[in-house]
């Protein structure tokens, strides 16, 4: 089984590297091409611990203090403590989880080609995404009716 293991991801790493393979610009002249195992080695590095970092274009890995999700997720905790110091902490908290809800909800012009939304209504011809308990469904496994077609 291992083997196997080992010759499907060799599979995908020459797919990935032959497909995802961008124009890279020339080394500079004081520097020699670095052998594949270095360049593996040196992303695993640049990485950091469980594979967080973010990449750039350069191939320089982000800081873990330019993270934008971090970011903000500091500053909110930081305008908490601010907002608690002052005896508003209760309502900064239900305030900013309103905008939460209103920041994730995306409106359907904002949705990408053939995206559909979790609630049927609002896709083409009321079309369902996989996993959906329909009524019809429901019914059935409580009469412990066999499922349709088969």
């Amino acid at each position: 089984m291992s083997a196997a293991v080992e010759r499907r991801l060799a599979r995908f790493r020459a797919t990935r590297g032959s497909t995802a393979a961008a124009p890279r610009p020339a080394e500079p002249p004081g520097r020699a091409a670095a052998p594949p195992e270095a360049a593996e080695g040196q992303r695993a590095v640049a990485a950091g611990p469980g594979g967080g970092a973010q990449a750039r274009p350069g191939g320089v890995a982000a800081p873990v203090w330019a993270r934008p999700l971090l970011l903000k997720v500091l500053l909110w905790a930081v305008l908490l403590a601010l907002f608690a110091e002052l005896e508003l902490g209760l309502p900064y908290l239900v305030l900013s989880g309103l905008y939460w809800m209103y920041a994730g909800t995306r409106g359907p012009a904002e949705r990408r080609r053939g995206e559909l939304s979790a609630y049927s209504v609002f896709n083409p011809g009321c079309a369902a995404i996989a996993g959906t308990l329909t009524a019809e469904q429901l019914e059935r496994e409580l009469h412990y009716r066999p499922a349709a077609g088969r």
